[in-house]
Parts: structure tokens; C-alpha cells; sequence
């Protein structure tokens, strides 16, 4: 029963998604970033994409080799800008530390509508 229940809510929450995601184009998006540890130490970064309708969970990537280095940090956000749709997004929202302000003014000379 509990199989069946937890397909049935994925299904749900896919279907919930997808009406937010149609929203995107009329009102444009934040991506929002929000590092932690997990319990094997392991540096994770969430991403949230969010506009004037609701805020979803996106993905968490696991940035343990990235964390340190703008570049690598880059890349990764650049990939979840592709994902959303670079047209869509008119600001990143992240963590304050040096990288990631390296990070967002490698964003702004790429993307110059952020």
C-alpha cells in the first residue's frame, strides 16, 4: 500500500511542478542557492527556483570538490541557469563568502541581464 501511496504523491507533486513551471515565462524566476554539510561531510548545495506563484525544490548536487574554487562553483550554477532557461532567470540568490561573489560576477559578465 505504501508503494502505491508514494506513486501516487509523486505523481502529485510532478503535476504541481509542472503548473509552476508554466508560470515561469509570464513572471521570470530567482534561482536561490543554499549550502550545508550533510552527515558524511559532504558539501551540499540545494537549489530553489522561485517566482510570484510559489517556490520549488529544484535539485542538490553534491559540491564537495567545488566549494572552494569559483570556477568549479560557476559551473555548476551555470548548468541550473541552462536547466531553468537562462531567458527565464533575472537573479541568483547565494551565499555571501568570497567565492560565491566571484562566482555571481562570473554569472553577470556571461548573463548581462542579471
Amino acid at each position: 500500500m505504501s508503494t502505491t501511496l508514494s506513486k501516487a504523491e509523486k505523481a502529485n507533486t510532478q503535476s504541481i511542478v509542472a503548473e509552476v513551471k508554466k508560470t515561469w515565462t509570464q513572471t521570470r524566476v530567482s534561482i536561490m542557492s543554499d549550502g550545508w554539510k550533510g552527515m558524511r561531510e559532504r558539501q551540499l548545495l540545494n537549489f530553489f527556483v522561485n517566482n510570484l506563484y510559489d517556490t520549488i525544490f529544484l535539485k542538490s548536487v553534491d559540491a564537495s570538490d567545488a566549494v572552494k574554487y569559483a570556477t568549479l562553483l560557476f559551473n555548476i550554477l551555470d548548468l541550473v541557469v541552462e536547466e531553468v532557461g537562462e531567458d527565464l532567470v533575472i537573479q541568483v540568490v547565494m551565499d555571501n563568502a568570497s567565492n560565491y561573489k566571484k562566482v555571481g560576477e562570473m554569472l553577470m559578465k556571461k548573463m548581462t541581464r542579471l
